[in-house]
């Protein structure tokens, strides 16, 4: 016994020299937590398990930052996670100005779920350092991070034979074909490798020849050429024997046609499903922003293409997005376009396509919140080149150049039961739209920063002067400026124009009020007197970087308090 009481101090003492000998040797890089409670790799992707492991790591890790809740249900039974980030001993979260971020809406989109936990992680790592923007930032504001709002599809896309391009859906089962069945003619992962890739077949009047640079990259022949192969299409048999293949998967609708601003039917918007917020997982994230009016600001991860995407989504919706909210959005999009490089600040309907029924409309149209989508991964990252320039020729090179060919399955012979002997091959899932494991965290890295950027410029409001001053008759004039600090208004334009949102609240205490009012101008002494209840006056909005001036009428008192309350602006309280 007590060689094993020996042995097991020998064991704790060694461990304690060799924890205090790494922690010697290693030099912390800069803007990075040097020793996190909680470790995660940032070059690989997590499932669903996972994700709800390093979730639950983080809360238990930081209990005094991070509250995690489920919002609702998948279709699958899922938990749909959030994670609430603030600095508990300074105030409460929901009385903060906050900030929303989602990702992997489209479940094929994976890495905005990692780019979301990255964010949630350097929160509470770095602000366990001591960083003081990030512990006066979690002061001020509240994060809720919610890594995966698709669950089912994103565990589907990880752990099923998938192209990049699938599953985009969720997995509510749908008929595609209209033969009465549902999901009976999807992919087949014909050679089991867990890739989806292409079928080639020899074919010399077919329109497709080996690249003679690349003997892995099908091109086009030229007009007077012959051609070598005809392309098959994705990986697949005709499983219902209707004469298709692989016409009927998993799902087939939007989750991002789901939202209830501007939704259009299927037969419009392709990919809506039965109604605006018929999707589960859509249905619990609304009821869960309306529960918190306090969100200010709201990031959505999407890949790819390298933008910084803003709305409207259809030009038929232009007109919600006034000049005032607009300058708000120009400003943090033009910022984001220094700080993520590549990635271009750019309007859907204008830039992209026509969106309706959009998660970035419903934010800003239905709630007033100045909303992003991101979509990831440019290949600017490949050879600092814009998108476009030969991009498909870069995917072939840039696999060869610096992923050692690893993104690439190989052609190779297959028999298959309708076309004969034909090839497989082609780039797997994890490549194309997802970035290589050793862009992951540092792009990560830059959305995080600017999400940041955004969560910062969410208002901050604070108590100015007050002016105290007799009036005579035994009554007393009370002055107070209301400063926001900070970029972005208590209410955007949209939220003003539809009140959206209850105007903000500056009450006084310490005397009898018998009067109170906005002053418009006070060096000309016009107000806007507040007839009813008078000891609170309503503020419709007070603007970004500017300030509001109110006026009390007071009989009686010497010590007064000003106190601040807004929804999306928090509060704020000083005494004279």
């Amino acid at each position: 016994m007590r060689k094993n009481i020996t042995l097991l101090a020998a064991l704790i003492f060694c461990a304690g020299i060799l924890k205090a000998q790494k922690a010697e040797n290693i030099l912390a890089a800069v803007g990075t937590p040097p020793n996190p409670k909680v470790q995660v790799s940032w070059n690989r992707y997590n499932d669903y398990a996972a994700i709800t492991d390093i979730c639950k790591k983080l809360a238990a890790a930081h209990p005094n930052l991070v509250k995690l809740e489920s919002m609702g249900k998948s279709y699958q039974g899922k938990d749909l996670w959030v994670m609430t980030i603030t600095d508990t001993k300074v105030g409460n979260a929901d009385k903060k100005p906050a900030m929303y971020i989602d990702g992997n809406i489209h479940s094929n989109e994976i890495q905005g779920s990692e780019f979301a936990l990255y964010t949630a992680w350097y929160l509470v790592e770095m602000y366990s350092t001591g960083n003081k923007t990030i512990t006066g930032l979690l002061a001020d504001k509240t994060f809720y991070i919610a890594p995966t709002i698709n669950p089912d599809a994103r565990d589907h896309f990880i752990h099923q034979a998938n192209t990049a391009h699938s599953p985009r859906t969720g997995l509510v089962p749908i008929d595609n074909d209209r033969d009465g069945l549902t999901n009976e003619d999807g992919f087949d992962d014909l050679d089991g490798d867990g890739h989806i890739v292409m079928m080639r077949r020899k074919n010399v009047n077919g329109r497709y020849k080996v690249d003679p640079t690349d003997a892995r990259r099908m091109i086009m022949i030229g007009n007077e050429e012959k051609g070598e192969y005809e392309l098959l299409g994705s990986e697949g048999i005709d499983n219902d024997g209707d004469g298709f293949v692989n016409e009927d998967g998993e799902g087939a609708y939007d989750p991002n046609r789901d939202w209830g601003w501007n939704w259009q039917p299927n037969y419009i918007q392709s990919g809506a499903y039965k109604y605006p917020f018929s999707i589960p997982e859509n249905r619990a994230i609304v009821d869960f922003v309306m529960k918190h009016p306090n969100i200010a600001a709201a990031q959505s991860y999407h890949n790819n293409g390298g933008m910084i995407l803003r709305g409207p989504g259809a030009l038929e919706d232009l007109d919600t997005y006034n000049a005032q909210d607009v300058r708000v959005y120009d400003a943090l999009g033009k910022k984001g376009e220094e700080m993520l490089p590549g990635y271009k600040y750019l309007v859907v309907y204008k830039d992209l396509y026509s969106v309706f029924g959009g998660e970035l409309d419903w934010f800003y149209g239905g709630r007033g919140i100045y909303t992003f989508s991101n979509e990831l991964w440019t290949g600017y990252s490949m050879y600092n080149k814009a998108d476009g320039e030969d991009s498909q020729g870069q995917l072939y090179t840039f696999d060869k150049d610096l992923l050692m060919k690893d993104a690439f399955v190989d052609w190779h012979p297959y028999k298959h039961p309708t076309y004969g002997d034909i090839e497989i091959g082609g780039f797997k899932k994890t490549y194309t739209r997802l970035h290589p494991g050793f862009l992951l965290e540092s792009d990560a890295h830059r959305n995080m920063a600017f999400s940041v950027f955004h969560a910062y410029n969410t208002p901050k409001l604070s108590v100015g002067e007050i002016e105290v001053k007799e009036i005579g008759n035994g009554l007393t004039q009370v002055t107070a400026i209301v400063n926001n600090e900070r970029m972005i208004p208590t209410h955007s334009s949209q939220d003003v124009k539809n009140n959206i949102e209850i105007p903000d609240i500056i009450s006084l205490s310490g005397g009898t009020v018998l009067a109170g009012m906005v002053v418009t101008n006070r060096d000309m002494n016009f107000t806007i007197e507040q007839k009813l209840d008078p000891t609170n006056i309503k503020v419709a909005n007070i603007p970004g970087n500017s300030f509001v001036t109110v006026r009390w009428i007071v009989k009686g008192g010497t010590k007064f308090t000003v106190n601040v309350s807004s929804k999306k602006g928090g509060l704020a309280s000083k005494s004279n």
